[in-house]
């Protein structure tokens, strides 16, 4: 067994292992170490452990294992960030030689090593590129020992950092050590689109991502029926449509057109499926779902379609059971509090026990309403049984009635007072209509200039102002009405003021094409003009 302590750099993908001795460095610390290409800054990412030699020569291979120094101190940090700010300043000096060359390389990143050493300048490119002018340009400027080192697209991304279409950080930025092959064959698997825009990550190569996944779809499909098969089910057959993986589930459409979706391990093989599959040598697939797996759905749809098929054979359904009450309206505070209310009053209550020998009190029947006979209405009598001349009457609201020499019930006292009160409000309406009668015959228009006085004329304006005054009862309109047909029998003439008004009329005109009459005319259709 030996003791490692993994340790992560900047531009290394992946962790390595080395010996921490009896330095006493655990996680989370900068330790200085020593490796090939010379004295370098890390930070350890875990705490020392034992591992096996077995494991320990798969990973380091046949390289000696390396040693850990000493812990970084404040000093060895402040080195280190100056370091750090040289590389960001040696970086434009390392693109501008590289245009200047036109070599085809993308310079990525310039690191100055811990001790001093040398510069290593990173860059990628798809072939190899000849960069030994180069090397020479950038030394001669840097003014150090220059060590030129190439990373593909995936290292790349990983030392540049990102983040993807699921919004999160890049995969191989994160935890991703070792790169994988991925294939178009796993989007296909995964029944992804064939998109390169949707299956390509910020490198321009195929999701790290679609290895994830790509063993358990190939495990469900290798155990579920293909796509397009005919599975048997009670309501007929049904054809598969469409794969649920994460939940291994399956998309079945019955003839109907009804779709509902089945769990992979509640479906069943038939005995023909399984003698097939033995002939052929491969696993046997299910391909028939059960009653009980169908009763157990949620779709309403196929619990319809099971009843209508219970009905044709004959077979009557269970009736529905229907939720507790307690479940449909769940107890409130208010009906609580109304509960503790009515135990306390029964809790109060004091039970009377009733002797054997006494019967039980006899519950009082509610009244009904009765019909009274009575005589004729000035008499005012009630009707017995034994006067049965007297008339039925039936009331909804019971009336009491009086005989003479009694005192007046409620009823008729109410009765008294209505007849009152419509003489009353008769002979106010008839006092009004003497005041009104009295009105019109003393009214006296007023002189107007012009007047010859006396007697107003006829269709004066005295009588317009009458006409839109109008009366409070009705008498008086009445009275008016019988005026205006009193001034039309009078005779009419044309220079007086009752000619004066009929003139204003508006003229008519006779139907057949008849002359219409003169302004001189007295009336519409007078005399025609003679020319």
């Amino acid at each position: 067994m030996t003791t490692i302590i993994p340790v992560q750099f900047k531009y290394s993908l992946r962790e390595l292992w080395f010996d921490p001795k009896q330095t006493g460095a655990q996680q989370a610390d900068h330790v200085i170490v020593s490796t090939e290409r010379g004295t370098e800054i890390g930070l350890a990412v875990g705490d020392p452990c034992e591992v096996d030699d077995e494991t320990l020569a798969a990973t380091i291979g046949d390289a000696p294992l390396q040693s850990v120094l000493r812990i970084a101190t404040e000093a060895d940090l402040a080195h280190a960030d100056h370091l750090a700010e040289l590389g960001e300043k040696a970086m434009p000096t390392f693109r501008k030689y590289v245009h200047d060359s036109g070599l085809d390389m993308k310079p990525v990143g310039v690191e100055y090593l811990f001790g001093g050493e040398k510069v290593v300048c990173y860059f990628a490119a798809e072939d190899r590129v000849d960069f030994r002018q180069l090397v020479r340009e950038l030394s001669h400027e840097l003014h150090a020992r220059i060590d030129m080192r190439q990373i593909g697209v995936r290292e790349e991304a990983a030392l540049v950092g990102g983040y993807g279409h699921c919004g999160q950080e890049l995969c191989c930025r994160r935890f991703v050590h070792e790169f994988q092959p991925v294939s178009i064959r796993m989007a296909k698997e995964q029944d992804l689109p064939l998109n390169s825009t949707k299956i390509s990550g910020a490198c321009g190569r195929l999701m790290c991502c679609l290895r994830y996944e790509f063993e358990a779809y190939r495990d469900f499909k290798g155990r579920a029926p293909k796509r397009n098969a005919v599975i048997d089910t009670p309501l007929g057959k049904a054809k598969i449509v469409e794969y649920d993986t994460p939940k291994e589930e399956l998309l079945l459409r019955v003839e109907n057109g009804k779709s509902f979706r089945v769990a992979l391990k509640d479906m069943t093989a038939s005995e023909a499926a399984c003698k097939k599959s033995e002939e052929l040598g491969c696993a046997c697939r299910p391909d028939t779902v059960t009653r009980e797996v169908l009763d157990r759905l949620d779709s309403p749809d196929i619990q319809m379609a099971l009843a209508e098929l219970d009905r044709q054979h004959g077979v009557i359904p269970p009736e529905p059971t229907l939720p507790d009450a307690d479940n449909l309206f769940p107890e409130t505070k208010r009906k609580r509090r109304r509960a503790e209310n009515r135990s306390k009053e029964e809790a109060r209550m004091v039970k009377v026990e009733i002797p054997a020998d006494k019967p039980a009190p006899a519950t009082p029947k509610p009244r009904r309403r009765r019909k009274i006979r009575v005589d004729e209405a000035e008499s005012g009598t009630v009707a017995t049984p034994e006067n049965a001349e007297g008339t039925e009457v039936t009331r909804s609201r019971r009336r009491h009635h009086h005989v003479e020499g009694e005192a007046p019930a409620p009823s008729a006292q109410r009765e008294q007072a209505r007849g009152e009160r419509r003489q009353h409000r008769a002979a106010h309406a008839a006092e009004g209509e003497k005041k009104g009668q009295e009105a019109g015959a003393t009214r006296v228009r007023r002189r107007r200039p012009g007047d010859k006085g006396g007697r107003p004329a006829q269709g004066s304006g005295a009588d317009q102002a009458q006409k839109r005054r109008g009366s409070r009862d009705s008498e008086g309109k009445g009275e008016r009405h019988e005026a205006r047909h009193m001034r039309s029998d009078k005779p009419k003439d044309s220079s007086g003021a009752a000619g004066n008004a009929e003139q204003r009329r508006p003229r008519r005109r006779r139907h057949g094409g008849g002359t219409q009459g003169g302004k001189d005319a007295g009336q519409p259709g007078g005399a025609p003009q003679k020319e």
